[in-house]
């Protein structure tokens, strides 16, 4: 029963991979991933053995915390920037919505059986958590490259965060209170310093394509003359 709910919520997490990467719509793909943000931070309770009692406070602290800041917090930021931004949609990404998908497929595909051949700790709570870990992960890296607009990318940084996080719960990894509440710091400040970031180039460029940022360069005085 554990072990079946455990698969639901990992199913889950690769489902929203996938409908991140084929949604053009800014809002939609906040509100996707703060579902994801919730599965990641209650799963786990999923995985704790409750034949074994309830789970500790800490445990309880640390899944709730989890829960409230990736599924609440942080997509209340982004949706913020968003709105401040008057921006709604991805129009020209990098990689089109058909390719987007067929490429994460293919990197679920391969995490599938990479994770095959990795020796899986005997902590290993569920055979699919490294391969979820692992597309998650690459879904999250192909969203940063291939879209262009910084909201978007952000929400990549959390899909790479999710997919961490999945591994190291997956496999019984300890962190503890204090070490996980500073990772999702960081995480929030990132999130807090991207939505001043995409407020100020909208506010100056009219635009927030992080890859315009490229074509930066010293300014001509000589061509005023």
């Amino acid at each position: 029963m554990i072990t079946n709910s455990i698969e639901i919520i990992l199913a889950i997490i690769l489902l929203t991979d996938i409908v991140l990467v084929a949604s053009s719509r800014l809002f939609h793909c906040i509100k996707i991933t703060a579902l994801q943000g919730i599965a990641v931070g209650l799963l786990p309770l999923f995985i704790w053995n409750w034949a074994n009692g309830s789970p500790s406070l800490q445990l309880w602290i640390t899944s709730l915390v989890n829960a409230g800041i990736k599924g609440m917090l942080l997509p209340f930021l982004l949706s913020k920037a968003m709105r401040q931004s008057a921006i709604k949609r991805e129009l020209e990404p990098l990689v089109g919505y058909a390719a987007s998908v067929f490429i994460t497929l293919i990197v679920i595909v391969a995490a599938f059986y990479f994770s095959k051949f990795m020796n899986a700790p005997a902590t290993d709570i569920c055979r699919f958590t490294t391969p979820t870990a692992l597309s998650t992960i690459g879904a999250g890296l192909f969203m940063i490259i291939a879209r262009r607009k910084a909201i978007t990318q952000a929400l990549g940084f959390l899909m790479f965060e999710n997919g961490i996080s999945v591994f190291g719960n997956g496999i019984g990894i300890e962190y503890g209170f204090i070490i996980e509440l500073g990772i999702l710091l960081d995480v929030l400040v990132l999130v807090f310093i991207m939505g001043i970031t995409v407020f100020n180039i909208n506010r100056e460029f009219s635009h927030i394509d992080s890859d315009r940022l490229n074509q930066l360069g010293d300014y001509d005085h000589s061509k005023q003359k």
